[in-house]
């Protein structure tokens, strides 16, 4: 099984946390497994880090090099996906950017990216990454 680092902008609520769980079933089905650190660091807000810990250093960029590709949610944009991205970019992680159809995908973005897959639907997505789960 493939292992996928997912980043997203999230903010506190169900909806977000909707999002991550419909994108990672998704994502199972395709054979891909992810990380996303909302939900595996976080926990959600619950979480309690050391204090001095860098979510970015510490936690994300360490798991980065563990997985196989980046998954951008990219329906909303965030400085932090752009870093992210950079970061993938540089230790030579394929990019996979998703996004709600009609969102607006920066150039610099689209330029990191392997794939651009705009979706309606998160379960349309198992289909557009069948092949890369392989």
């Amino acid at each position: 099984m493939k292992k996928a680092f997912m980043s997203l902008k999230f903010h506190d609520g169900e909806e977000d946390k909707k999002k991550i769980d419909d994108i990672t079933n998704a994502l199972l089905e395709a054979n891909i497994e992810n990380v996303v650190m909302a939900r595996d660091v976080e926990k959600y807000g619950k979480a309690n880090l050391p204090e001095g810990s860098k979510l970015m250093l510490d936690y994300a960029f360490p798991a980065m090099k563990e997985c196989d590709m980046l998954i951008v949610e990219f329906s909303e944009k965030g400085v932090g996906l752009g870093i992210g991205a950079g970061y993938a970019y540089a230790i030579g992680l394929p990019i996979y950017v998703i996004a709600k159809t009609g969102s607006d995908i920066s150039l610099t973005m689209s330029n990191l990216a392997k794939k651009v897959i705009f979706y309606d639907n998160p379960k349309e997505l198992t289909e557009k990454f069948m092949d890369i789960g392989r």
